[in-house]
């Protein structure tokens, strides 16, 4: 199915939550609550520093999970919320220090581990950011943009787990590997074996 725009994709996925999700009202620790406000929605960017995509944002207008992975934008704590945004480039960087990983574009690996690490997280800060969505499953932020696949992201090890918000909530069949709407950097770490990534310190 083909969405026009953010807010109709976002709007079917909080009615396929509805629809499968909201009666029983709780299932498996899941809990919907009222969508966040504009007032909220702002609040949250503001202080996170990200915005949220078109359709991520029209689905947490009209409803809020909370529980099970789902991050609880109006009354999480703030800390743990921080550690959910922040997992994306964390993991990155876990696997720049232990798993010998660089992405070759970055140019040159410093030979110092500190160096290395503060070289990749400057770079990080200039690719999309990546928001979750519940657990680890994350989409890109960024005003203006919808319909991004949701990544599942463990450090470097990144598979896509839905073609769009609606797919990832429906269980719509598989995913690939590619999509149209490119996603920075991040699309070169589904390659496992991508020729730009150096991974467990090796350059072959």
């Amino acid at each position: 199915m083909d969405f026009e725009n953010g807010a109709a994709l976002g709007s079917a996925v909080a009615e396929h939550l509805r629809q499968n999700l909201i009666n029983p009202r709780v299932r498996n620790g899941v809990a919907i609550e009222p969508g966040l406000t504009d007032a909220e929605i702002a609040a949250v960017e503001d202080r996170f520093g990200f915005e949220f995509a078109d359709d991520h944002r029209t689905f947490l207008a009209e409803l809020l999970p909370t529980g099970g992975g789902f991050p609880d934008w109006r009354d999480g704590d703030p800390e743990a919320l921080r550690d959910q945004v922040e997992w994306p480039v964390e993991g990155v960087l876990f696997d720049v220090v232990e798993n010998g990983f660089w992405y070759k574009p970055w140019g040159e690996r410093p030979d110092a581990e500190d160096d290395a690490v503060e070289l990749a997280r400057t770079l990080l800060a200039a690719v999309p950011r990546m928001i979750p969505v519940t657990g680890h499953r994350c989409l890109p932020g960024g005003r203006g943009t919808f319909g991004y696949p949701v990544l599942s992201m463990y450090q470097t090890d990144i598979i896509p787990y839905g073609a769009n918000l609606l797919h990832f909530f429906g269980g719509q069949g598989p995913v690939t590997h590619t999509h149209e709407r490119p996603i920075p950097f991040w699309d070169d770490l589904l390659d496992y074996g991508s020729e730009l990534l150096v991974r467990n310190g090796n350059d072959d």
